[in-house]
């Protein structure tokens, strides 16, 4: 069997920052109360008359991910998606993707698994090239947040946190059975399923309860019981991440580089001063992007790359927890 190797990324980020002085004005919140909390001090939303969505943030992603592979768009043989926040309900981004980037009509699939979805993503087009059955691989993980958020005082727990962008790479098949991709670990628990959710539009609240309903109707916006959430976050960051390294008979000494979801810059703390891991071998960007749900991972990873924090042998470790629950992780021979 083969590995597959991570040959190229890429990110985008709408120009439009939103400070946290800028939600105060929306919202009974301050930048102090934000980043206290969140460790949060700006992100990026679409602005009002942008062409931005998910699938075309996503597009922009993928042409610079292509691009730095050294191969084209008629090289990619497969397609996976990783959103919260299609632009349809349905059909998925993954096929807007094939169209948008004018490629064959190679297959395509979108997962939902909210913040862990990029993990899961990789995942899965690590399977397709694991068994020799495609060769290069795009995945993609996008959100476009900023429109579907409570932006009023009632909203402010959540709306603070979450921004938009997206991330690319293109994972392609790797000889070499000790680089690349050593092994992905995931889970779920979804008995916790309402703890952070966006109930509608659902099977108990479809499109004769939407044209029936008047007034605001709150089920549409995302709801977090952050303090529960929390909790569990950080139990389950710990044990997925041991479990790739104890898999691959690694030690925490041997992480030369942890990219975890950007979810909470408490969090991130939490697990860095657990596996005892100095500031130069945890990398967090939230603080600029907030909580980007699947395009966190991809956009962190991108960003390192980009700034030489990654070099060849080194030992990647991602990892993520989020809405399912599901949480993930992939350990990573660079």
């Amino acid at each position: 069997m083969y590995n597959s190797k991570i040959i190229g990324l890429g990110k985008y980020l709408p120009d439009n920052v939103v400070t946290n002085h800028d939600l105060s004005k929306m919202m009974d919140t301050n930048d102090e109360w934000i980043q206290e909390r969140t460790g949060i001090k700006e992100r990026r939303w679409i602005p009002k008359g942008s062409n931005d969505t998910s699938a075309v943030m996503g597009a922009k992603a993928a042409k610079i991910a292509i691009d730095r592979a050294g191969i084209t768009k008629d090289d990619i043989d497969f397609i996976v998606f990783a959103t919260l926040s299609p632009d349809y309900y349905f059909p998925g981004c993954g096929v807007q993707i094939q169209d948008l980037l004018d490629m064959p009509t190679v297959g395509a699939l979108d997962v939902r698994n909210q913040c862990s979805g990029f993990v899961y993503a990789i995942s899965v087009a690590d399977q397709f090239i694991k068994t020799g059955m495609y060769k290069n691989v795009l995945v993609i993980g996008a959100e476009y947040h900023s429109n579907g958020l409570d932006k009023s005082t009632r909203g402010r727990g959540v709306s603070v946190i979450f921004g938009d962008g997206a991330g690319a790479c293109v994972l392609s098949r790797e000889e070499d059975n000790s680089k690349g991709i050593l092994s992905t670990h995931l889970h779920s628990e979804g008995k916790y399923a309402d703890k952070l959710i966006v109930e509608s539009p659902s099977i108990s609240h479809w499109v004769p309860e939407i044209l029936e309903s008047e007034g605001a109707d709150i089920s549409y916006f995302p709801y977090m019981d952050g303090t529960f959430v929390f909790k569990h976050a950080v139990v389950r960051f710990s044990e997925v991440i041991m479990e790739g390294l104890m898999q691959n008979g690694l030690k925490k000494e041997d992480i030369d580089l942890l990219i975890p979801h950007q979810a909470n810059l408490r969090i991130a703390q939490f697990i860095q001063q657990k596996f005892g891991l100095k500031d130069d071998r945890v990398f967090n960007n939230i603080m600029k992007y907030g909580n980007t749900t699947a395009a966190s991972v991809i956009i962190a990873l991108t960003e390192a790359w980009e700034e030489n924090k990654i070099k060849e042998g080194d030992h990647v470790v991602l990892a993520a927890f989020g809405s399912g629950f599901t949480w993930a992780s992939a350990i990573i021979k660079w």
